[in-house]
């Protein structure tokens, strides 16, 4: 196999060795990589510039069951094997599964280096439909799971609205119920949602009460073709084809069966949520700054200016050795991460590394910044230009406000984490206090 260009790869698949990584592992990323190599990757600049992912894609990935990987670990294998999903791809069982796997697979969704495309097929899987899995009643799993795991219908998730972005408890969106208590009425607007446009159903945030946060509630509701509901697609700076949609909600009627867990324990499921969002948006994005980085460090080896190529230039390679020397500290964080992931109970993991989740994904935004500003400044006007030579780096520098704002803007992670941290620490140092008055050694 030849040598790949410096920073192309993680560690692990340059030939070093790693400790994460099992048989399984390894055995699940050659049977990824070929996968959506074929069938995703070598598309993916394509589509971006069309704007649009054709519809065969995902029903190509449902059919494989090749959108199950974006849950998070471990599977649900109940509900899988109730549906004849066993395994997936034919190497890895679903039992086997675990955040390393989950890894690998975001990893190799993000080797186009652009997030539109991915995220197309991705984001309603992994964010819309675990709440389902974990909190919805068996009645109403037993009515939307089947259709969602096996990719016969869409899903999305639906918090963010003009006036609450990362300020979750400002949602305004209500949710009322009918005289008799049979229905929910809805009204509001969800803004930048992912996968809205073509989605069938989405796990909505609503406000069920006036009481702040402990007011949220969330409700499994119907947009396409559903009475009440508008949509209408928006254009953002970059991941053109992710399908990032505003909705509006008017006089939606749906039953109150559609609740998803308790009324006001919304907060509680988004921030569960959140955490599976931010590991997994930190894996994409770092790899976005591989590829950005990577190209970068390939077109320095080749092209020439004042009599020699860029990479004999000092202030080339010094460059090229900041922006790097950031992405492998990142990678090897993420690496960490998703291990500690494999060896803790999930409520352990969300007291315990919440706080970090969201700085590894604020993290991430900034390794991307300082990867792909590097890259469109050695590639020069070519990376200055939606074509060409330096297509990707344009296209990557674009996406960086995508990666540090959605799922939680940089600030606010950045915060979130500290506050975290003290507050687990103030817990722990006080549960080792002595009570006042004991007797003292």
């Amino acid at each position: 196999m030849p040598r790949p260009i410096p920073f192309s790869e993680p560690p692990y698949l340059a030939g070093l060795p790693s400790p994460y990584y099992t048989e399984s592992h390894l055995r699940w990323q050659k049977a990824c990589h070929a996968f959506v190599d074929e069938n995703f990757t070598q598309h993916a600049m394509d589509w971006e510039r069309e704007e649009v992912v054709p519809p065969h894609v995902f029903e190509k990935f449902a059919a494989a069951n090749m959108l199950i990987p974006n849950l998070p670990a471990p599977l649900p294998v109940e509900w899988l094997k109730k549906l004849g999903v066993h395994d997936i791809l034919g190497a890895v069982k679903v039992e086997e599964w675990d955040y390393i796997h989950t890894a690998i697979f975001c990893d190799e969704m993000a080797r186009s280096g652009l997030s539109g495309p991915s995220a197309s097929l991705t984001t309603g899987m992994a964010f819309g439909v675990p709440p389902l899995i974990k909190f919805a009643s068996k009645e109403l799993q037993e009515r939307v799971l089947p259709d969602l795991l096996l990719g016969k219908k869409r899903c999305c998730i639906a918090i963010t609205e003009p006036g609450a972005g990362s300020d979750v408890a400002n949602i305004e969106t209500t949710a009322e119920k009918t005289e008799d208590g049979t229905e929910y009425i809805i009204n509001g607007t969800k803004k930048w949602i992912t996968n809205g446009i073509w989605s069938h159903y989405s796990t909505l945030a609503v406000r069920t009460s006036d009481d702040g946060p402990f007011g949220l509630s969330l409700i499994m509701v119907p947009l396409l073709d559903y009475p009440g509901v508008s949509m209408r697609k928006l254009k953002v700076g970059g991941q053109t084809t992710g399908g990032t949609t505003f909705v509006e909600l008017d006089d939606v009627r749906v039953p109150v069966s559609n609740l998803i867990g308790s009324e006001g324990q919304g907060m509680k499921y988004i921030m569960t949520n959140f955490n599976h969002e931010r590991l997994t948006i930190a894996v994409g994005v770092t790899r976005q700054a591989r590829v950005a980085l990577s190209a970068a460090f390939g077109y320095c080896l080749q092209r020439e200016a004042f009599g020699k190529v860029l990479m004999e230039q000092a202030v080339v390679r010094h460059r090229l050795a900041k922006a790097g020397a950031l992405l492998e500290s990142q990678w090897a964080w993420i690496e960490q991460f998703v291990y500690q992931m494999t060896k803790m109970k999930k409520a352990e993991a969300d007291n315990e590394l919440g706080g970090l989740t969201a700085l590894a994904k604020a993290q991430a935004g900034m390794v991307l910044d300082e990867c792909a500003r590097c890259a469109v400044l050695l590639f020069g006007g070519n990376g200055y230009t939606r074509t060409g030579k330096g297509e990707i780096a344009e296209r990557i520098y674009r996406e960086v406000p995508g990666a540090r704002i959605p799922g939680g803007a940089e600030d606010v992670m950045l915060d979130l984490s500290i506050r975290q941290l003290v507050k687990n620490y103030q817990k722990q140092t006080k549960a080792l206090e002595r009570p006042k008055g004991s007797s003292k050694l």
